[in-house]
């Protein structure tokens, strides 16, 4: 007989195992079936964000900051550090720590809550009146069934490949092979300038990588507000920091004896770009693959998500699903808030997750936040609006930092004064973006964040002075 459960949540990830939580907090029985492996063979619950995503690329980052400031940025501040020598293998090790305290973390939360875990890969047998038959194929090979009343997909997403790219881990790495890279290319090339390729070009730049960005796109960021966007330009490629080549057709990815050689047609002019290592970072899929979900009746859109409605239930009763597998952008965030919602509908609450909210983060240096629609977005729909920017350069807090590129942007409705939106390019801008979250979801006006008081010194004033620029009495500029 399989065993029982109110809820099985399949994937833990940020929704998933959130989800998991939430629904074991309010009083239900809770299974939650996951694939992910360590280096042991062992479980590692977290999903891409903490094995393979979010959190690795973040900690790499930090490092490659860390010893970019070393490098060039300590003799400003009257620290001589000599000869800077560059130990790859620790900063590796460093990074593969903190996936396995933070995995381990999640393994500690379902016990304490009470949540049954199940190592394995989870797919649907049959649908009846008494719920979902599942199939766990566990680590070690043996089988077991579960019996949900409800179940909750939360399988997340895998990288994207590429017609003309075969992925090998070695020479032509995806996301997660250019995360554990055992040493810096001389030369590193990336397919796709989005918010993936920038991070991972900005680790290996840092670390002393020549990097070249490949794009489709002709323009930059296309789905961040212009004036960020062109600012962030900008400020990667000054002196070629970053190499972007934007609207490019690609012809053909060979691997040689000394590296990758890309073909690619930029308009009508050929060129070929050589790179020791070739990342393609061109977005993320939804998985659903190996769920049978047809065995339940359910068949996935042309994108290969599974539809949902805004409640994030599917057209079978009991069935639902959350985060990368369904509409909407690929966050952790957004998959969390989903999983928390849908634990609670199936407890009888009525939350709602406001996708136009969401908050977006980009961790280049200076970092690139953002919520709520672009500029040319609102004036499309014939809105009426009044703008309000300030630039860090005229914060003493990010003078005392060092760091004063960039500026936040405050875009309100011009009859109401409502935010609408918010635009961030500065130091700390995925910290400052949460009051922005707050202002535009509780109807906030730009002069009730203009009348809060804002800590001084610090980052945060750039965010007043924005909102008291919407009327154009920013003080300090």
């Amino acid at each position: 007989m399989p065993q029982e459960f109110d809820l099985i949540v399949i994937g833990a990830g940020p929704g998933g195992y959130t989800a998991a939580l939430r629904a074991a907090q309010l009083g239900l029985r809770v299974a939650c079936v996951d694939d992910w492996r360590d280096a042991r063979q062992g479980p590692s619950p977290g999903g891409t964000c903490l094995n393979v995503g979010c959190i690795p690329s973040k900690a790499l980052l930090e490092s490659s900051a860390f010893y970019q400031r070393m490098g060039h940025d300590a003799a400003a501040h009257g620290i001589n550090v000599g000869a800077l020598t560059l130990d790859l293998g620790r900063m590796q090790g460093r990074k593969d720590k903190i996936v396995r305290q933070l995995t381990a973390g999640v393994s500690f939360l379902f016990k304490k809550n009470g949540v049954t875990f199940f190592h394995g890969r989870a797919s649907f047998v049959s649908r009846d009146d008494h719920g979902f038959t599942l199939e766990v194929a566990g680590a070690t090979g043996d089988l077991l069934q579960l019996l949900g009343k409800q179940v909750i997909v939360a399988t997340g997403s895998v990288p994207r490949g590429l017609p003309l790219v075969t992925v090998d881990q070695d020479r032509v790495l995806d996301s997660t092979g250019a995360l554990a890279l055992t040493s810096v290319p001389a030369r590193l090339g990336i397919i796709g300038a989005g918010v993936i390729g920038l991070e991972l070009g900005s680790v290996w730049r840092r670390l002393g990588s020549e990097v070249t960005l490949l794009e489709t796109q002709k323009k930059f960021l296309p789905v961040a507000d212009r004036d960020i966007a062109l600012e962030t330009l900008k400020i990667l490629t000054k002196d070629r920091w970053l190499t972007l080549e934007l609207g490019i057709q690609l012809e053909s990815v060979s691997v040689t004896a000394e590296g990758v050689k890309v073909v690619f047609h930029q308009g009508e002019e050929a060129h070929t770009l050589e790179v020791d290592r070739l990342v393609v970072a061109v977005g993320r899929i939804p998985c659903t693959q190996g769920l049978s979900l047809e065995r339940i009746g359910l068949s996935c859109d042309e994108r290969g998500a599974i539809p949902v409605d805004a409640h994030c239930r599917t057209a079978v009763p009991g069935l639902w699903a959350i985060g990368d597998v369904v509409r909407g952008p690929m966050l952790a965030h957004k998959a969390e808030e989903e999983g928390i919602a849908v634990a609670e509908r199936i407890t009888g609450q009525m939350p709602e997750v406001a996708l136009e909210h969401m908050p977006w983060v980009i961790y280049t240096e200076p970092e690139v936040a953002w919520v709520g629609p672009t500029e040319e977005e609102l004036r499309s729909e014939g809105r009426e609006l009044r703008v309000g920017r300030f630039p860090f350069l005229a914060n003493g807090r990010a003078k005392a930092r060092g760091e004063t590129r960039g500026f936040i942007k405050i875009i309100a409705c011009a009859k109401t004064d409502r935010i609408l939106s918010v635009h961030m390019l500065g130091p700390e801008a995925s910290e400052l973006i949460a009051e922005a979250v707050t202002a535009i979801e509780f109807g906030a006006s730009s002069e009730d964040m203009a009348r809060l008081v804002h800590a001084h010194p610090s980052l945060s004033e750039v965010f007043r002075e924005a909102a008291l620029g919407v009327d154009g009495r920013s003080l300090n500029s």
